[in-house]
């Protein structure tokens, strides 16, 4: 085997609008390196494309394509919601990933993903010792939640933010030029299971108390039916219309989801979805307001058209900062971003250890919620301004954004056994 080790890269769960800018970041920086790495292999659908030997041989796609992948959102290489069991649980997978590695002559392992991938990389890079063929992991921070310790904010949420706030913003104007004769109430759903920033981000679109959205629902304050339907009432009363933006993972005080389908995901976690329904049903049966609702979804994550500048920079920068920390000898390892002030926006990145990073969540802090609950403080505005900042426009054509696809040329395999997922 030659001394120069090649490199893997895999996307995991959820995509976003940058991740692709992460992607673009470990490649380029890896292609600077040609001296240190070899080749740089990508999974295809994430990791499952290690376990299975599927694939894909990155220096086969033009340094034209690779550089677009900066503007194109989704996951250029297709992701995975699937969760590698614990060591203990199934030790066989691990063990796969190790044998597929070496066949491939891989030292450097780059998993651009949350808090579960970010537990993966650190198994991986111990077990990887204990086999005999060390493998550098480090972890490409990912998430729309943004609910990663240590880093100021996780790419991919600057983005979502940015998106909630201006939808929130034109929605509100929409429904405050009917609201005489029509709609009363709005309620927009959006992403966040256990941590309520993306919700927090839609406070951005107000100023004041009567400014939409006059009501927000975070997973962390336990939903009290009464005081919400009385300010709903009130601000009814005072403005003529509601807008209400609520997360998904609002939860009654024993924990019980507003929205809970009875149902889990491929990580196990709670099969969540419909609470903007949940909630609109309430004011029509108890107040018998006219309400809209709206799912913000897919959308939220994938908006790259209107994309947060800061977010794209800070996406590109740990892709970049993950291989520069791996050839200088760093392993289990997270690049960070550090704010270092609010005004001006100063950040940079340093290494965080897994070991701190893995299966932990980041809430938004008390200081961040209003007394009542409903709104974001001064302090919250104060963390999230500077993450929506920027525009980053991908280039159009014909009226739509000109987005790249990879041609995604197979890595021949090596092992002779099969390996299903």
């Amino acid at each position: 085997m030659s001394l120069k080790k090649n490199a893997f890269y895999a996307q995991s769960g959820g995509v976003t609008a940058v991740i692709n800018a992460s992607a673009c970041g470990v490649i380029e920086t890896a292609r600077k390196h040609k001296s240190k790495i070899g080749k740089l292999y990508a999974g295809r659908n994430g990791i499952i494309g290690a376990l299975t030997e599927d694939m894909i041989d990155t220096g086969k796609e033009s340094t034209k394509a690779i550089a677009a992948l900066r503007h194109t959102p989704g996951g250029a290489f297709g992701s995975a919601r699937y969760k590698l069991k614990s060591l203990e649980e199934n030790r066989a997978e691990y063990e796969r990933l190790i044998e597929v590695f070496r066949a491939h002559n891989i030292g450097y392992f780059f998993y651009n993903g949350g808090g579960d991938s970010a537990d993966t990389c650190y198994k991986v890079s111990q077990l990887s010792k204990e086999l005999g063929f060390p493998v550098q992991a480090i972890h490409v921070p990912k998430t729309v939640d943004n609910d990663l310790p240590i880093t100021d904010t996780c790419p991919g949420f600057g983005s979502v933010a940015k998106y909630i706030a201006v939808s929130t913003q034109e929605a509100a104007l929409d429904v405050a030029s009917m609201a005489r004769t029509s709609t009363k109430v709005f309620v927009l759903e959006v992403m966040g299971r256990h941590a309520g920033w993306i919700a927090a981000a839609g406070g951005l679109a107000g100023q004041t108390r009567n400014d939409a959205p006059h009501i927000i629902l975070f997973p962390e304050v336990p939903f009290n039916k009464n005081a919400f339907l009385k300010r709903v009432k009130e601000c009814v009363r005072d403005n003529e219309y509601c807008v209400v933006i609520v997360s998904e993972g609002a939860a009654y005080k024993d924990g019980t989801f507003l929205a809970d389908a009875g149902t889990t995901d491929a990580f196990g976690h709670k099969q969540l979805g419909g609470v903007a329904q949940v909630v609109a049903q309430m004011v029509r049966d108890e107040l018998g307001f006219k309400y809209h609702y709206a799912l913000a979804d897919y959308l939220q994550r994938s908006a790259r058209h209107i994309a947060s500048k800061t977010d794209v920079e800070q996406a590109y920068a740990v892709g970049k900062a993950a291989v520069e920390m791996a050839l200088a000898g760093a392993n289990s390892v997270m690049p960070a971003i550090i704010r270092k002030s609010d005004k001006p926006y100063k950040w940079t990145i340093e290494k965080a250890p897994l070991s701190r990073v893995a299966n932990k969540e980041k809430m938004m802090p008390k200081r961040f919620i209003t007394k009542d609950g409903f709104g974001i403080t001064a302090a919250c505005r104060r963390y999230l301004e500077p993450l929506i900042k920027g525009e980053d426009y991908p280039p159009y054509k014909d009226g739509l954004p000109k987005y790249v696809t990879l041609k995604g040329v197979s890595v021949t395999k090596k092992l002779k056994t099969d390996f299903v997922v």
